[in-house]
């Protein structure tokens, strides 16, 4: 039998809505941990359920803020698992499609690592050069997942800080 390789943790940026729930309802969640529930796009679905596992970080993006801004971070603590919301007929995310033997959509589970003293907006991650290839500063880059660089990671933080 082949010996198993560990798997170096990857980054991410997740993104919510901070009038639906905030880094700061993350922080304030039991044990500091959530659900990532109701996304409802094949290609974030696709992510969430191969590729996002337990060690991950994730960059907490609030993109219906005024400015939209990176908020502070958290790191995946479940890796993919059906969304029990699609089968919940008083969620918003119902999915009357869905079934529990062929689950149409996946959620995994994060935990509140930090919040940014300062946090860092689109403007900002725009305007650096080593973010010039980040998913979120392209234009109609609208996935509420997406996979983030080694590079980028570090540079985000850099700035929060």
């Amino acid at each position: 039998m082949a010996p198993t390789r560990s798997r170096r943790p990857r980054r991410w940026l997740f993104k919510s809505e901070p009038d639906v729930f905030s880094i700061d309802d993350l922080a304030a969640a039991p044990d500091r941990t959530t659900f990532w529930d109701g996304v409802r796009n094949y290609q974030a679905r696709n992510l969430l359920r191969d590729d996002i596992q337990p060690g991950d970080g994730v960059l907490y993006y609030h993109s219906g803020a005024n400015p939209p801004h990176v908020a502070g971070v958290a790191e995946v603590v479940r890796g993919g698992y059906p969304d029990p919301t699609q089968f919940d007929p008083a969620s918003p995310y119902h999915d009357p499609g869905s079934s529990a033997d062929e689950p149409r959509w996946y959620c995994v589970d994060v935990r509140f690592v930090e919040r940014f003293a300062r946090p860092v907006t689109l403007a900002e991650l725009k305007a650096a050069p080593a973010l010039s290839a980040m998913m979120v500063t392209q234009r109609g880059a609208r996935l509420s997942v997406q996979p983030v660089t080694e590079k980028e990671w570090a540079a985000v933080l850099k700035m929060a800080r």
